[in-house]
């Protein structure tokens, strides 16, 4: 295990977030949202909370992030990788269906588009989200 400059294990963070989707009259459409702060296009997530559980992380975040209140259903796969401050992060993901709300922009979030997931893959700005996007199309 590597540590950090002041010798401590390496904080990781935990967060999670959903492939929010909605059923169209040709399959579905899937929801992928653009973050300003890093000119990105994403899947909503976001860091867990002290306390919260990763499944009620997932709801919060991506309520914050879209307006848009959701079901959880199946696991997804995780990801895990190196955010942008060098912390090591795992972040956990659901398919998350639509039960209402509307988005609104926000500091976070500031466009969302709906895509056939084919669409959205080509839109996502990381390989570690088109796996993701990939595990929900294409369940094992």
């Amino acid at each position: 295990m590597t540590t950090s400059a002041a010798g401590a294990p390496p904080t990781l963070v935990f967060a999670a977030g959903g492939v929010v989707w909605r059923p169209t009259p040709d399959g579905v459409e899937v929801l992928v949202v653009h973050r300003p702060k890093y000119d990105d296009w994403s899947m909503p997530k976001g860091k867990r909370d002290k306390g919260e559980s990763d499944e009620d992380c997932a709801r919060r975040e991506v309520e914050e992030e879209t307006g848009l209140r959701c079901r959880l259903g199946d696991e997804l796969i995780s990801s895990s990788y190196v955010d942008h401050r060098g912390r090591a992060k795992l972040v956990r993901y659901w398919a998350m269906e639509v039960a209402g709300g509307a988005f609104e922009p926000n500091a976070e979030v500031d466009e969302v588009r709906w895509l056939p997931p084919g669409e959205a893959s080509a839109l996502l700005s990381y390989d570690r989200d088109r796996q993701v996007l990939a595990s929900f199309t294409d369940p094992r």
